[in-house]
């Protein structure tokens, strides 16, 4: 029996309400690609499964099409209907609504895929797209998983083993342990050599989840236990570190890319600082206000460590500045990130199409001198939820919509008038991104994009978003990761 009839075989691998997943496939879209498909090269997919839902699904079903490549997209029984599934070439239902019962279940995305006939999987973002076990499951099955070897995936994913390597790459980190803590009396002497605070993190997952500051020892002692039931429960690993607190830091990160050839390169960066309960609100490039040398080294120093590390496809590494702008790796992202879009806004280079040209086995063939950061982009996530009531969710239907467009607007998203947003996933519903010549055109271009928006029936982030692009040190770059819990009152408005 083969992994994928195995796999298929397996209890569990059923579609909605019990139906084989053979009896909920779709076929949306059967006009042929055969003429587009014979411009690409032989080694190029025909078909790819998207392993994912809504705003990325959507946006890697587009890549798909216009590379000329067929695309599957799954779906749970909370997203059946959704007008994204119609573009593509199949839609086959994977399960309930609940994403550990659809989204995360590995066996039946894998039966989804063998259905699907594909040769590959693009896993977008959140849910099963760092899980170096579903990459491995993936070329143990013949399919080729869009993303970095599970490997490398598994090495960057684990927080204290990619310090590891940074340093060996000569990256610079936030002091603290060498690795995991292995009592509390080995995290009060590192906490004294260091001096307080100091923070407690998870080796494994992300979101601010098992993360605690101690700013002596009993605050230390009491967030180490907090800290390692926190991530136990979340991640299955209660695995913690000890670093250095840095106070009021700014959140840089450098979006890298790299080929199966050994080439590597980055696409410059993009600073997210704007953060609310360690999820980011707004995020930019070029980073404002960072000198140019050391801009320089920081992309200099992410690309050592993705080739140190062996990695390959697209991916993140995600550095804190502090006040005198030195910068401290923090950790890879080893996927594409929620906002790619001002680094292709900035370079022209399309992320996703490269993630599956890449995956193919195509070379890279730029220079680094070669790629532009050109002009300024700017994003804002558009969650539905409520600001003036501590971002409480607001899941619901959508009663009127009105996007803004005009020049230098790009809006990435799935929802329409009439979709109602499920309350079992992230409460993205889409990505306005804008891109001018300067900074200062970016930001009264959001202004006026986010003054044309118009969302009904649910509550959104965007009156939070319109007083940040009015808001003075926003205007001049003077933010930091603490800076809205510092600055605005959770039931709405500035403090």
């Amino acid at each position: 029996m083969s992994p994928l009839t195995a796999l298929h075989s397996r209890p569990g691998g059923l579609g909605c309400s019990g139906e084989t997943l053979c009896n909920t496939v779709l076929a949306l879209n059967p006009i042929g690609l055969q003429v587009a498909l014979s411009k690409n090269s032989e080694k190029m997919f025909q078909r790819i499964l998207v392993a994912n839902r809504g705003e990325i699904a959507l946006r890697v079903i587009r890549a798909c099409r216009d590379l000329g490549i067929q695309s599957v997209a799954v779906f749970s029984q909370a997203d059946r209907g959704a007008h994204y599934l119609t573009l593509a070439d199949e839609a086959i239902c994977i399960g309930p609504p609940a994403a550990a019962d659809s989204y995360l279940m590995i066996n039946r995305i894998i039966s989804a895929a063998e259905i699907g006939n594909v040769q590959a999987i693009h896993p977008g973002y959140g849910f099963l797209s760092e899980n170096s076990h579903f990459a491995e499951v993936c070329r143990t099955c013949k399919i080729e998983f869009i993303g970095p070897s599970h490997e490398a995936m598994a090495k960057l994913g684990d927080k204290v083993s990619a310090k590891l390597i940074a340093k060996e790459a000569n990256v610079p980190t936030v002091p603290g342990s060498d690795g995991l803590l292995t009592d509390e009396n080995e995290a009060i002497r590192i906490a004294a050599q260091i001096g307080y605070p100091v923070l407690i993190k998870a080796t494994a997952g992300g979101g601010g989840k098992g993360m605690r500051i101690g700013t002596d020892e009993a605050s230390l002692k009491t967030g180490l236990k907090s800290a390692a039931l926190e991530a136990e429960s979340a991640f299955k690993n209660g695995g913690v570190y000890l670093e250095k607190y840095i106070a009021r830091p700014r959140h840089v990160e450098v979006q890298v890319i790299a080929d199966l050839h050994g080439n590597a390169f980055h696409l410059w960066e993009r600073d997210c600082s704007l953060q609310r309960r360690h999820q980011k609100l707004v995020e930019e490039s070029p980073a404002p206000n960072l000198p140019q040398k050391v801009r320089e080294a920081m992309c200099a120093a992410a690309v050592r460590l993705v080739k140190t590390a062996g990695y390959t496809n697209a991916g993140t590494c995600e550095f804190l500045v502090d006040a005198d702008h030195n910068f401290y790796f923090i950790e890879v992202n080893a996927r594409i990130q929620v906002e790619h879009p001002v680094s292709e806004l900035v370079t022209g280079i399309d992320l996703v199409q490269q993630q599956i040209r890449i995956a193919s086995g195509e070379p890279l063939t730029w220079k680094q001198k070669s790629i532009p950061c050109s002009g300024s982009a700017i994003e804002v996530r558009i969650n539905a939820e409520d600001p003036a009531n501590n971002f409480r969710g607001s899941p619901g239907k959508i009663t009127k919509l009105r996007v803004p467009g005009g020049p230098g607007v790009r809006w990435d998203s799935h929802v329409h008038e009439g979709y109602s947003v499920p309350p079992y996933y992230d409460s993205l519903i889409g990505k306005l991104i804008v891109h001018r010549p300067t900074r200062a055109e970016s930001i009264a271009t959001m202004r006026r994009a986010l003054a044309e928006f118009c969302v009904e029936g649910i509550k959104t982030t965007i009156p939070l978003l319109r007083e940040i692009f009015e808001n003075q040190d926003f205007i001049d770059g003077n933010v930091d990761t603490t800076y809205i819990e510092r600055t605005w009152s959770f039931t709405g408005g500035a403090k």
